[in-house]
This record gives structure tokens, sequence and C-alpha cells, in this order.
């Protein structure tokens, strides 16, 4: 997991400042472009730089109107006016975009690109590459010693649930695999594994949540200075599976927004029903990549059921599901009691 969020950070990284080299060297063309048309001006004794300052924010119908009224434009000086000016819009909507978040020209493109802001961004709790972040003044030494005590805490109670609960139950799926029992004899065993599964797989999956989005990113986040803590949102309250992925985990979700959902719309000219497609579907693949870690074996369960995922979003916007959020709130909490668990005893069965 560790890996797949260094390759997330390296492609945010490089994927933005691939973007903003691209505007900064066509800023850089129209900077060229702006200064070869006052030259030129200047030469035919048209319109000069300091004459093109003086009309300020003259618009082009003003332009026109002095052209029509003979005020001492010359023929073709209105329209190369008029292209200097627009140019100097845009020049100046890149300037802004290429300063992104950042609050000083210091840290905008290129002056960004430094061996000490690449790994100041590698440490930080996020994978979306920004030219700025939000800090803070000071470390707070107790809520960081706090988040790492809890730390500790949360990885001690998962190894004594997974010891007490979880542990044996593998261990007979291991020692029914060793006797060669059929397939289906074990399967007959699945439902009894289930409901021995679910509370201990559930109290896991609550775990993880917490030992990563709270203790740990905020540790992180702390000792870091880094202030934007929108690491989850209220996901308890869901009442829809697409709201589940948006609140769950927000640093993957904005990473997902930027990065495959709004670069298959910009890249492959999809449309927004195809991109989620695409999106969710990278989403499962390394979500099935992490199970393929754990159990040693490729079986795409989980890439199944998180696919599933979309039609129940269609489902929860039908007019029986829509505007039931107790309803809607009710089911997602019972896909998150029984999909962990179904999921595992599938992976430790087959």
């Amino acid at each position: 997991m560790h890996g797949v969020v260094m390759v997330m950070k390296m492609h945010s990284f490089a994927f933005y400042n691939g973007y903003l080299s691209w505007l900064w060297k066509r800023r850089r063309r129209l900077v060229a472009r702006v200064e070869e048309l006052e030259k030129r001006d200047m030469a035919m004794g048209v319109v000069g730089t300091s004459s093109f300052l003086k009309l300020g924010k003259t618009t082009t119908t003003t332009i026109a109107i002095r052209r029509r009224q003979g005020d001492g434009i010359g023929e073709g000086g209105g329209d190369t006016l008029e292209e200097i000016n627009v140019l100097k819009n845009e020049i100046e909507s890149l300037t802004e975009e290429l300063k992104g978040k950042a609050t000083s020209s210091s840290r905008a493109y290129p002056n960004n690109l430094t061996v000490w802001n690449h790994y100041e961004y590698i440490v930080f709790p996020t994978v979306v590459y920004e030219l700025e972040y939000p800090r803070s003044n000071k470390i707070n030494v107790y809520y960081a010693l706090e988040k790492l005590v809890a730390c500790f805490g949360i990885i001690f109670v998962m190894i004594m649930i997974s010891q007490a609960f979880i542990y044996p139950v593998v261990m007979e799926t291991v020692e029914m695999k060793a006797r060669d029992m059929p397939l289906a004899e074990r399967f007959r065993q699945f439902p009894w594994m289930l409901l021995d599964l679910i509370f201990p797989f559930m109290m896991e999956y609550l775990l993880v949540w917490y030992l990563i989005w709270e203790t740990i990113l905020n540790f992180l986040a702390e000792i870091t200075y880094f202030a934007d803590r929108s690491f989850y949102d209220a996901w308890w309250n869901c009442v829809s599976w697409d709201q589940f992925a948006r609140d769950w985990n927000r640093p993957v979700h904005n990473f997902l927004l930027r990065h495959v959902y709004h670069s298959s719309i910009s890249a492959f000219k999809v449309n927004r029903h195809t991109a989620t497609l695409i999106t969710f579907g990278l989403s499962a693949c390394v979500h099935e990549l992490v199970m393929w870690c754990i159990f040693k074996k490729l079986r795409g369960y989980l890439l199944f059921l998180q696919m599933c995922q979309l039609p129940l979003v269609r489902l929860s916007r039908t007019r029986w599901l829509k505007n039931r959020a107790t309803l809607g709130n009710i089911i997602f909490w019972l896909g998150i009691f029984t999909g962990p668990s179904v999921l595992c005893s599938l992976y430790l069965i087959l």
C-alpha cells in the first residue's frame, strides 16, 4: 500500500508540473508575440507600447468606435491593438494559473521545482500535488503524542482481535485444504464461517480506518505543519455508495477526481458516465491488488463487488430510495457489516 501511495504521489507531481510546464511555454510564446506586435506598431508609427498602456482597460468596442471616428489609429492599427489586448488578457490568466494556490511568486511555477519542495510534498499526508498547502504555525506536541500512542494502541487491539477470533477460523480453512476437502463440502461450512467472522472483521475494518485516517495521517500532518486535515467526512451518515466513496477517503477521492475522472474526460474525450466507470474500475483493480498481496491469490471478488457499487448508486437515485435517508443509511450499514466478512471468507475458502 505504501508503494501504491508513492506511485500516486509521483504521478500527481509529474502530471501537474507537466501541465504547468505547457502553460509556462505557452505564456512565453504569447509574451514574445506581444513584444513583436508592439515593435511592429512602433516601427509603423501606429500605436506603441506607451500608447497601449495609456489606453488601460479600453475595450474592443471602444477601439472599433474610435477607428470609425478617425481618431488617428491607422489602417490595421485597431486590429493589432485588439490582438495585443486579447493576448495580454490571456497572459494574465496564464500567470494566475501558474501561480495556482501559491501565496507568493517564489512558490509559483517554475520556482517550485526544487529538491526541497519535492521531498516536502513526499512526507505530506496527501496524494494530490499543489504548489502550496495550508500550514500551521507550530506543532502541538501533546496532540502528536496522543495520535502516536493511539496508533500503537489500535495496532495492539487489532492483533488481539485477530488472534482471538480470526486466526482460529483461518487455521480451520488451512486444515480443510490440507485434508483435500472437496469444494462443495467447504462451501457448506461457508455460512458458519461467515457468522464467526462478521463481527471480528467489522471491528478490524473500522479499526483500520481509524488507524490510517485518524491517527497516522493526523500525526504526519501535525509534525509537518500540514493544516489541511480534511482526510474524511461523516461517512457513517452515508445514504448511498457514491457518497461513501467521497467521504471515506478524501485524499484518494481527490486524486481520482483530478487524475482519473477529469483526465479521462479531457484526454480520452469520454462522457461523465464512462469516466465514472473508468474511475471505479481503476480503484477496484488497485484494491484487488492489495487483496492479492494479502491472500497470495488472485480471485477478483473485491473487484466484482466494488464494481457492483455502480448499479447500487443508480438504485439509490430511483424514486424508491431517493429522499429516503434513513432507509439508505440502513442499506449502507448492512453492506458495511456483511461486505468485509463475505469477501475474506471467499478468499479463505476458495
